[in-house]
């Protein structure tokens, strides 16, 4: 289990649980050095003014934002410090609403929560009363200095402290040429349409699906370690996607002959190649 990121407790009314914060989620990201093609030297980067091109110490570098075009008001340290928010270690919750009330584009990023010492009854309560209500506690809390909106909510036996989205950063989808929702569509699209859906229709298991350019990737990066470096055949490129209209029936038809209960079948699941470790040159 990793390491908690937070300590603190929640709160509502007069209800105070200890908690401990713990990441749900895990990616590793491929990190590539910018190096020189003649030798493989690592590239550093310089910090350059754009009036001059000269380099800039840190000690000369302020922050500021800009207003206008080419205009701006600089922030110093003590302006940050008139508006910081004090952190409180408490994932208070201000609101309790239904979960379905909720667009699930304000989720964001989820944290397991684990009780402290002394909070395991406080917490099973919260836990077992947000299970039975179906609703979900909207709270405020402050993490490594911004503050974040935050629901508290039941997965299981354990409660998840899943980081949203304020309103105002989600961006409004009414200027998007999008079909009316009372828009005719034809019988034999519709009903074609729910016997594919029908035939792809599964049990969810979050084992089907992996992150396929990460394994090719790293199946590349094996490749390339054993060759010496030397780069490999040009990949043959998949065909174009057709950007003409479509016969949506004819699409469907073959749609529904090549799944023909094929989806129900469980996928083949690629694992990940595992990471090479270089010993240490003695």
């Amino acid at each position: 289990m990793p390491r908690s990121i937070w300590k603190g407790s929640i709160s509502f009314g007069l209800v105070n649980i200890p908690v401990s914060l713990y990441p749900a989620t895990k990616r590793e990201e491929l990190k590539f050095n910018m190096l020189r093609g003649s030798d493989l030297s690592p590239i550093n980067f310089k910090r350059v003014a754009e009036a001059d091109g000269k380099e800039v110490p840190w000690d000369q570098i302020v922050k500021g934002y800009e207003y206008e075009k080419g205009k701006y008001v600089v922030l110093k340290d003590e302006d940050f410090k008139r508006v910081d928010i004090e952190a409180t270690q408490t994932v208070d919750i201000m609101d309790f609403v239904k979960t379905e009330d909720i667009n699930p584009m304000f989720f964001n990023k989820p944290y397991y929560l684990e009780p402290a010492k002394g909070g395991a009854n406080a917490y099973a309560l919260l836990r077992d009363v947000l299970n039975e209500t179906g609703k979900i506690g909207i709270a405020k809390v402050v993490i490594k200095t911004r503050q974040h909106l935050a629901g508290v909510k039941p997965q299981g036996n354990v409660l998840v402290l899943e980081l949203m989205h304020f309103g105002e950063e989600l961006v409004d989808s009414g200027e998007l040429n999008i079909p009316a929702a009372d828009a005719k569509r034809g019988k034999k699209e519709l009903e074609m349409a729910k016997q594919l859906v029908d035939q792809m229709t599964v049990t969810w298991d979050p084992q089907r699906y992996t992150d396929d350019y990460r394994s090719a990737l790293m199946a590349l990066i094996d490749q390339k370690i054993e060759s010496g470096g030397r780069d490999l055949p040009a990949a043959k490129k998949p065909p174009r996607t057709s950007s003409k209209v479509i016969d949506l029936v004819s699409v469907l038809q073959k749609s529904l002959e090549q799944s023909g209960g094929a989806a129900k079948k469980p996928r083949e699941t690629g694992s990940s190649p595992k990471r090479r470790t270089r010993k240490k040159a003695a």
